[in-house]
């Protein structure tokens, strides 16, 4: 076998393996999924609304090897009127005081359904005309603004869990309750205009895949263990940890307008 075809059939198997990694990490909750790719039977849903669903709290963030928080609102999101797996984003980011507005496209490139359905403790949703749930995967690109200070861009895969109600697809909230719950996670990376350096850039609704181990130590949910506080998350920690009334009306300025 020749070094191009070795080196090619290598990068496949890479590149396998390691999206089946991304997705096995995505708290599947023990659920199953179908392994064909039901994307076309999706592509008359609008997606948009999923991926602004939750409170500005509850998105959880991470840029670089230590783990500096990073702030990120998605205001808008539209479904492409010509192709149905294009979505335009508008978005603002923050990381320490600089803001930075972004424009980029969410891609959808697969959707796998679960074999059985959630329905949440006791069944409590059996009977609210779920028809289908299961996760999309995407790729995505936001571009931020390059007059602004500190810009570059964010690129990697997103992964979202959905269900199908009647006619339309909405966030799928239901296993909200159990632990480790993380939805809408975002795993790339960003790179500066400037210097060209590339830095991990993760973020989710609840926890954050991809972390280092002893990022986040909460059980039921997030929390971020000493070591990382002064990294961006001293005020986070007095906010909702400790009750400091300062510092959760810090938390809840709107940053983005």
């Amino acid at each position: 076998m020749s070094t191009v075809k070795l080196f090619l059939l290598s990068f496949i198997v890479y590149f396998s393996s390691f999206s089946q990694r991304d997705l096995s990490s995505f708290d599947l909750n023990g659920e199953e999924l179908i392994y064909k790719n039901v994307l076309d039977e999706y592509l008359s849903f609008d997606f948009s609304k999923i991926w602004f669903t939750e409170k500005d709290r509850s998105v959880i963030g991470i840029i670089g090897e230590k783990h500096q928080r990073i702030k990120v609102k998605i205001l808008s999101v539209k479904k492409d009127k010509i192709d149905s797996k294009k979505y335009h984003v508008k978005g603002k980011s923050k990381v320490k005081n600089t803001v930075c507005d972004f424009t980029g496209e969410i891609v959808l490139s697969n959707i796998k359904e679960y074999k059985e359905m959630h329905y949440g403790v006791d069944d409590y949703f059996k009977d609210k005309g779920i028809t289908s749930q299961g996760i999309l995967i995407a790729t995505y690109i936001f571009k931020e603004n390059k007059a602004q200070k500190h810009s570059g861009f964010f690129k990697g895969k997103l992964y979202s869990k959905f269900l199908k109600s009647k006619n339309f697809v909405e966030y799928d909230a239901i296993e909200l309750d159990k632990d480790g719950y993380v939805n809408n996670a975002f795993v790339g990376t960003w790179k500066s205009y400037k210097t060209q350096k590339e830095k991990l850039c993760n973020w989710g609704d609840y926890r954050v895949l991809f972390a280092n181990e002893d990022f986040d130590i909460g059980a039921a949910e997030f929390s971020p263990s000493k070591k990382y506080l002064k990294n961006g998350w001293l005020n986070y920690s007095k906010a909702w940890f400790y009750n400091d009334e300062k510092a959760r009306v810090e938390e809840k300025k709107k940053w983005w307008r």
